[in-house]
């Protein structure tokens, strides 16, 4: 399937959503900021500063955005390997990490801030509840010398953070399917995660490479974006692969449903720094909640 570039120069780029004025906001691992996107004309501004770096974001109630803050990772060692300018790598600033939420005038805050690693993902689930991976620290892989530390938490805001499953390798991506089931990458394949703890594969290994974010469609098909392959797998609600998207050498790290009528794919990349459009995709995207906030 071919794409369209809808902007570029915007390089460790993570955890795309689509919004409901039509635009799309894109969040950055350094600097940690979120980036609104006009789809239409290709511009974009920044908002929403802060040390560290953004992972994901999920639209809020009141306009803002709930986010994971993975506390800053340096990529100037990866420079050079994904065909940037080392030079052009903004300084990694640390941050605390944790589960963040930004109003709608830009105001940053912390939901929670202890005892975490690095948050990735984060969905908002059907009782309004954030469920976010917490993987591991090291460039997206896992580390040799400390395995299966990485945790999936829930946080409400009644009854605050639970730990929903922990022993990961690496948990990376999640999402909710049609059913609402909660799924997400771990190492290479695709998890199943009951709100019990209870865990089943719905593939050990994913072709093409393991993931790093991934969505669903209504029809219960999950879009894989797979940055060692620099493509995005599409997989049948089964797990079989179907079609893969050619990102055109994009190391992709998350994509999300979007447009006017919600068949549009968009990704984003680590490098070398585009969204990317897929176009008139046989279904649309499912739907996504926002975060109540509370009053």
């Amino acid at each position: 399937m071919k794409y369209e570039v809808v902007t570029q120069a915007v390089p460790f780029a993570e955890g795309p959503v689509w919004c409901d004025d039509g635009s799309l906001v894109i969040t950055h691992l350094m600097p940690g900021c979120l980036r609104r996107i006009n789809v239409g004309r290709g511009s974009s501004e920044t908002f929403a500063h802060g040390p560290g770096g953004i992972n994901a974001a999920q639209p809020a109630s009141d306009g803002g955005f709930v986010m994971t803050q993975n506390g800053g990772i340096d990529f100037a060692p990866l420079a050079k390997p994904l065909g940037l300018d080392p030079d052009s790598v903004p300084a990694l600033v640390p941050g605390t990490s944790g589960l963040q939420r930004v109003d709608a005038s830009g105001q940053v805050s912390f939901l929670a801030d202890e005892g975490f690693r690095a948050p990735n993902d984060l969905i908002v689930d059907a009782d309004g509840s954030i469920v976010f991976t917490d993987p591991p620290v090291l460039h997206g892989l896992p580390r040799a010398d400390d395995p299966k530390v990485g945790r999936l938490w829930r946080y409400r805001t009644d009854a605050g953070l639970e730990l929903l499953a922990d022993g990961f390798s690496f948990d990376n991506g999640v999402a909710l399917s049609p059913e609402g089931r909660i799924l997400i990458v771990e190492g290479g394949g695709l998890l199943w995660v009951d709100p019990d703890g209870g865990q089943e594969w719905l593939a050990e290994s994913t072709p093409g490479g393991g993931g790093d974010g991934f969505c669903f469609d209504v029809t219960g098909r999950i879009y894989v974006a797979q940055p060692g392959s620099q493509s995005v797998s599409v997989l049948e609600p089964d797990g079989t692969l179907v079609d893969r998207f050619d990102t055109g050498g994009g190391v992709v790290t998350n994509c999300c449903f979007g447009g006017a009528d919600g068949r549009t794919l968009f990704t984003a990349e680590l490098a070398p720094g585009r969204v990317l459009a897929f176009e008139g995709l046989p279904d649309p995207g499912l739907p996504i909640r926002r975060w109540p906030v509370p009053e």
